[in-house]
């Protein structure tokens, strides 16, 4: 509508009852009064589930060969006109009313002539008034907001916000002001109207009553985006310049970071600030001309060209590529516009008695926004209070293998085994949980099967393989270094040895790239029973310590297949730890061995630390809070 001279609003009069009910479909819509007769509707009637579909795609597909001049939204019909080949303005709208009224006669729809409005300058659309240049917030709706008494309960409140929330893209920051008010809209929250929530919900008011007048996107001129984030916030806003070269607003779009979110490094926020953006005005930026994005986070003009990508940035920057941007830099004193809608002094914590990044203090936080975890949390935590009926009955059957420990959810699989913290369905959680597990040096790039039993023995949440499965073959280092898989020799046993390092075997690997020493070797021992692994740079001698050397046929290397699959395992681990730096291998060969002698084997159920030690030594993922002080 951008342009356009002249508007006409056309309104349908009973457009449910136009339509004819199919006639097996007729005994359906009975129903009863209260004097005893049995009716049944011969026209589509309001209340039935699948009639504004129906209704919506009627309308929409009679009208497309019109859809240049007329927009519809179910009964209501928008004709939009400017001047054109020689034509007058009034001229071509009287003919595009003409065809529209043509497509009506022929298919028996009626409008109703008190709510048309033909030839205006300004039309009301949707809930706003809409010019040829601009659009605003509809007085009716400001005036209705405004007047809104103190809600008195939750049900009141909600109406409330739900017609604040549809006007929100003409106020700037407004998940900012709605903040204090989220709260008391989770489920099974106690209503209880504070000075906090009254200073918000009178902030919110004040905002739409003073909201400025948006431009009306062009498609024939370039956009530009503005983006930002704060520790709790990230906001945007999509301007365009308009014939005298004035900036002006088309959209604001705001909204709360998530439990998780906030916990992101500023670098992440910032990239999902313009995520955020990129989705909001999806569909005017996808396939537009060039357009610009401002931030004040210098970094993300060069964010592709980073060597060190997490799974999460990889995701979005495969996401960016969909469109045409370059991203510029503009400093926080002048995106002025950006700061505005995730930085505002409400916004941020008053006190804050603690950091919280742990990850167990993460998960904490997310039970809370999980909506199939949240009530069996409540119902483990309120006791005797709470009647379990309203759990669904899959949580009502499984609830005696759940149990609330240090403010952690615990699952237990099976009887047998440990209780496991649940992970709530928080994906870059998720995620984060499988990068430790995974990428970190201590656990050294190891298969899917490694990498699942090493999570699984601390954490649960449903379909956990497959995460895992998905997550190790999209590793990006694992598929560069790893050669691929082959079929494997027959099995040829070898006799079981009594005890941890009585029998071992032992290997060299040659042909590392040289380190600072220049050593280019290593020897490798592995423990027969245990499969637990120790390895030597090798320098210039090595010393003869066993009893008894017991040697394999020449060129046939299964007769030790043991410690062959040990040197393969080292090198590909080496080199996904090291795939950055290769001379720095012999600094990390520790680690590696940890990773390894930390990982359950499969051909004993155990990993080689506890089969040598009866407990498995601690690692980043497994610390908690409260072992912290213990350990150091």
């Amino acid at each position: 509508m951008a342009g356009c001279e002249l508007l006409s609003a056309l309104d349908l009069v009973d457009g449910y009852y136009q339509i004819l009910m199919r006639e097996r479909d007729i005994p359906l819509t009975a129903v009863s009064t209260p004097n005893g007769m049995l009716w049944e509707w011969l026209v589509m009637t309001q209340g039935l589930s699948n009639a504004p579909a129906t209704f919506n795609r009627l309308v929409t597909q009679l009208f497309r060969p019109l859809r240049a001049f007329t927009q519809t939204y179910f009964d209501d019909n928008f004709v939009h006109s400017r001047a054109e080949e020689g034509k007058t303005a009034i001229e071509v709208h009287l003919e595009h009313l003409r065809r529209v009224f043509m497509v009506m006669r022929a298919n028996k729809l009626y409008a109703n002539i008190d709510k048309c409005v033909f030839a205006a300058q300004e039309i009301k659309v949707i809930g706003c008034f809409v010019s040829s240049v601009d659009v605003r917030a509809d007085p009716e709706k400001v005036k209705a907001i405004a007047a809104w008494p103190t809600p008195r309960s939750q049900k009141d409140f909600r109406k409330w916000l739900g017609l604040a929330n549809y006007l929100h893209k003409y106020s700037a920051g407004y998940a900012g002001l709605a903040r204090p008010l989220s709260d008391l809209l989770k489920k099974d929250a106690d209503w209880r109207w504070e000075n906090r929530h009254q200073d918000a919900f009178n902030s919110i008011k004040a905002s739409l009553q003073c909201a400025p007048v948006l431009a009306l996107p062009d498609e024939t001129k370039p956009f530009s985006v503005v983006c930002d984030a704060s520790d709790y916030a990230i906001g945007c806003a999509l301007l365009q310049h308009d014939a005298d070269g004035h900036e002006r607003v088309i959209s604001f779009q705001s909204r709360q970071l998530k439990a998780a979110e906030r916990n992101y490094p500023v670098h992440d926020k910032e990239l999902l600030a313009m995520k955020y953006a990129l989705v909001k005005f999806r569909v005017l930026l996808l396939g537009s001309e060039p357009f610009v994005i401002y931030t004040d986070h210098e970094s993300l003009r060069t964010a592709t060209n980073s060597p060190h990508l997490s799974q999460r940035m990889a995701r979005w920057l495969s996401f960016f590529a969909e469109y045409n941007f370059r991203v510029e830099y503009k400093p926080g004193k002048l995106n002025v516009l950006a700061d505005a809608l995730s930085r505002r002094p409400d916004y941020e914590l008053a006190h804050i008695s603690r950091v919280t990044t742990d990850l167990y203090d993460r998960i904490r936080l997310a039970y809370r926004d999980d909506d199939n975890l949240s009530p069996i949390v409540r119902f483990l935590t309120a006791g005797k209070e709470v009647k379990p009926a309203w759990l669904t009955p899959r949580q009502r059957a499984r609830l005696r293998r759940y149990a609330w420990v240090d403010g952690l959810l615990h699952y237990r699989v099976d009887p047998a085994n440990p209780p496991r913290i649940v992970v709530p369905n928080e994906e870059d959680l998720k995620y984060d949980i499988l990068q430790e597990a995974h990428d970190v040096p201590s656990s050294g790039h190891l298969g899917r099967e490694k990498t699942f039993l090493s999570v699984s023995q601390v954490f649960w949440w449903a379909h956990m393989y497959k995460w895992v499965v998905t997550y190790v073959k999209a590793c990006e280092t694992c598929q560069r270094v790893k050669p691929a898989g082959h079929a494997s020799a027959p099995l040829q046993s070898l006799p079981v040895p009594e005890d941890c390092w009585k029998s071992m075997s032992l290997d060299f690997v040659f042909g590392l790239p040289a380190d600072a020493q220049g050593n280019t070797g290593v020897l490798v021992f592995v423990c027969r029973l245990s499969k637990m692994v120790h390895v030597c740079v090798l320098e210039n001698a090595v010393p003869l310590a066993w009893n008894t050397l017991l040697m394999s046929t020449a060129d046939r290397p299964q007769t030790d297949g043991q410690t062959e699959r040990v040197n393969r395992v080292l090198e590909d681990t080496l080199r996904s730890v090291c795939a950055e730096s290769p001379g720095t291998w012999s600094a990390s060969l520790p680690m590696v061995e940890f990773a390894l002698n930390n990982a359950v084997h499969a051909s004993t159920g155990f990993s080689p630390f506890y089969l040598n030690g009866l407990q498995n030594p601690l690692v980043p993922l497994t610390l908690r809070g409260d072992t912290v002080a213990s350990v150091a």
